[in-house]
């Protein structure tokens, strides 16, 4: 007789997301419709953690509640932790040390294993939803080099000002138009760019978008939670059964 340990409320579904608290609507590819990921996630919603709150503002003043809404998340079975904004590298630390398992809160994270990948001469092009607030403390939280080139949608339709206000309702093709004229920037004043990091979650809808317009490989929130579950719950592969003629 197997028998199973328990201690879970919820089995199967590996990966944590700490929401922030938002009404504008979510497509798939967002991080936040379930949809996006070929594998079950829990959701918790970090309550006051507006996004403006955070981008704009310092999330280390809700890292209690952050801390009490990833607990919950591990005591009904999470394994690991992740977020849905890449600004939230300000509290990495924090965060793995309080909750007690893996725990990785930005996209930002992928930037020096991207760059380690490309050929010499090339680097990594962050593209975020907020330029004007993504700082060198974030970055250095992120192990990102404070060099690495950074360009936003700031000055865009849409995109930064809708998802940043919570609008209840948005105009993704906007959007779309925002993230390509972003990627026709990066072309254009990165001649040696090899790959871009998306920081922003909510990019994830426009990355194949980006790839086809920029012909760069691009990394997001998606690559990066999609490499984190495969630790967290690797797949079991079959053995073949052995040849009834040998």
């Amino acid at each position: 007789m197997s028998l199973i340990p328990g201690g879970k409320t919820v089995y199967g579904a590996t990966v944590g997301i700490l929401m922030l608290e938002t009404r504008f609507p979510r497509i798939p590819g967002d991080m936040g419709n379930a949809l996006t990921w070929p594998f079950p996630v829990q959701y918790r919603v970090v309550r006051g953690a507006s996004p403006d709150r955070v981008v704009r503002g310092d999330p280390r003043a809700l890292l209690d509640t952050f801390v009490e809404a990833g607990r919950d998340l591990v005591a009904t079975g999470a394994d690991g932790i992740t977020t849905n904004c890449g600004f939230l590298a300000l509290v990495q630390e924090e965060l793995r040390a309080a909750l007690g398992v893996p725990v990785a809160t930005s996209s930002l994270m992928q930037v020096p294993m991207v760059q380690a990948l490309l050929p010499p001469g090339k680097k990594v092009v962050i593209l975020t939803i907020s330029k004007a607030t993504l700082t060198p403390a974030h970055l250095a939280a992120a192990g990102v080099p404070l060099d690495t080139p950074v360009y936003g949608t700031d000055a865009g339709r849409v995109f930064t000002r809708d998802i940043l206000g919570d609008a209840p309702q948005i105009d993704f093709d906007a959007c779309r138009l925002d993230m390509l004229d972003a990627a026709d920037e990066i072309v254009a004043q990165e001649p040696d760019a090899g790959a871009i990091v998306l920081e922003c979650t909510n990019m994830v809808p426009y990355a194949a978008d980006l790839r086809r317009r920029t012909g760069l490989p691009v990394y997001s929130i998606y690559s990066m939670v999609s490499w984190f579950q495969a630790g967290l719950m690797p797949r079991r592969f079959e053995q073949p059964l052995d040849d009834p003629r040998s």
